[in-house]
């Protein structure tokens, strides 16, 4: 059997590729829900996009909405933290770690990003937010930790 196919045999890997999946559509549908609260709150970024809801360009429909920029800082903040995750947990999966640890690590991670958006957009009080992005942080943090001790080369 080549090393490549035992790499992907792997139980972690295999781990590893489920749970980014999960949180790439989580952050995938962050964009149809912007949507949605854009046409539902007759809110738009452009003008040319107010002719979904009016036959002209009507100018009042250009403006901010808070339940749309609360929508779409929360996708912003999965860009920024979901990029790195997917990055990093792909190098945390070549270090061979335990797979209880890799499930902990892809378990606490996803989760932690359902719940931060769960918590950015229905406005739930803080600390729920602040917790669970900081979760999530410490979860990738922690990955980066295992690859860099187990590879770093100067």
């Amino acid at each position: 059997m080549s090393s490549l196919s035992i790499i992907m045999d792997s139980p972690v890997l295999q781990a590893y590729s489920t749970y980014t999946t999960i949180v790439i559509l989580k952050m995938m549908l962050m964009s149809p829900l912007t949507s949605y609260f854009r046409l539902t709150r007759k809110v738009f970024a452009n003008l040319e996009d107010t002719k979904f809801v009016s036959s002209t360009e009507d100018k009042k429909l250009v403006r901010v909405d808070p339940d749309v920029e609360r929508v779409r800082r929360c996708h912003q903040n999965d860009l920024e933290n979901i990029v790195p995750f997917v990055v990093i947990g792909l190098l945390y999966t070549l270090t061979e770690p335990e797979l209880s640890a890799a499930l902990l690590h892809f378990r606490l991670f996803a989760s932690s990003r359902i719940f931060h958006t769960v918590s950015y957009v229905g406005a739930l009080p803080q600390p729920c937010r602040g917790l669970s992005w900081m979760m999530g942080m410490l979860v990738t943090f922690s990955m980066t930790y295992r690859v860099l001790s187990t590879a770093l080369i100067l």
